[in-house]
Order: structure tokens, then sequence, then C-alpha cells
């Protein structure tokens, strides 16, 4: 649809424990970006969603795991397991027209300072999402990781990056 799939999306309870298991099995470095917040719409409602994310690498592909803080309505809420296949995009917008072609409906969109994202579904399959992301440097980040997993050959760096004063100064 957007050519490779670029990531793979897993909602968990415990983080830390799903990180330390992924590890354990090879999959990594692991950048951590914790309090990360969404300001944007859920099935056409208003919302703000925080969230954990923790971004490792097999191979080319990112796994993403998210753990949900806020108890908004969101594409995350009570929901465990495989999230989403994932695209990074140049322009959101085209991407969606493309996409809605294609028969998916926009059910999640949201943005911060770093990044726009969209979550769709196809009517058949509303159990799995199809993200669309952009934001200034993804590829690149998302490249920079590649060649970290390759080097440390599913080595154990961990990075944390806590970004609840972006959210307390918004």
């Amino acid at each position: 649809m957007f050519g490779t799939i670029d990531q793979i999306g897993h909602v968990v309870e415990d983080l830390d424990a799903a990180v330390a298991a992924r590890l354990a099995l090879g999959i990594g470095p692991w950048t951590i970006f914790r309090n990360s917040t969404l300001h944007g719409r859920y099935r056409d409602a208003p919302t703000t969603v925080t969230i954990d994310v923790a971004l490792g690498y097999q191979g080319s592909v990112q796994i993403e795991l998210i753990r949900p803080l806020s108890h908004m309505p969101s594409p995350y809420a009570g929901r465990r397991g495989p999230h989403h296949l994932a695209w990074i995009v140049e322009d959101l917008d085209a991407a969606m027209v493309g996409a809605v072609k294609r028969g998916l409906t926009p059910v999640f969109e949201a943005a911060n300072d770093a990044v726009r994202v969209a979550y769709l579904e196809h009517p058949d399959d509303r159990d799995s999402y199809y993200e669309l992301i952009e934001g200034d440097g993804m590829r690149a980040m998302m490249d920079s990781g590649i060649a970290a997993a390759a080097a440390e050959r599913g080595g154990g760096s961990v990075i944390e990056i806590d970004l609840s004063h972006k959210a307390a100064s918004a």
C-alpha cells in the first residue's frame, strides 16, 4: 500500500517488562519515550492521550511498544497485544486520501511537536489498525535505529527520554 512496512506496534501492560522480554530475544536497541502526549480526534471526538512508547529494531523493521497512561478514549484504550502496521510517509494528508480510496476509514488523527499520526481500519477487520506517520526526521531516526541494531546485533542498550516537561509547557 505504502511500500515496505516500517513498523509493527503492540500495546502492552508493562512497558519495561515488554522491552526486557524482547531484549532477551535479541530485539534492540531501544529508545523509550516517557509521557508522550498526543492531541487529536478519536472516532470524531476530541481526545488527548498520554502514552509511554518504546521503539526497538529487528532487521529493517521498527517495533513499537505502547503503554497507555491516560484513560481517555483512544485506539489504545482497553487493548493489549498486536495493534498496528505502520508506514512513515512524507505527506500525511495525501497518504490519507490514498488510504481512503483503498477502503480504509480514519479513526484516530493526532499530533504533538514531533509527529502527526493517523490510524485507519478496514471495515472487514476492526481488530487491527493501519498507521501513517509523518514527522521531520522520522525516516532518519528509523535509519539510525536500524544501523544501531545492526552494529549491536540486537544489543541491550536502552535510552530513556522523559517528555513530561513538554506536556507541562503545552
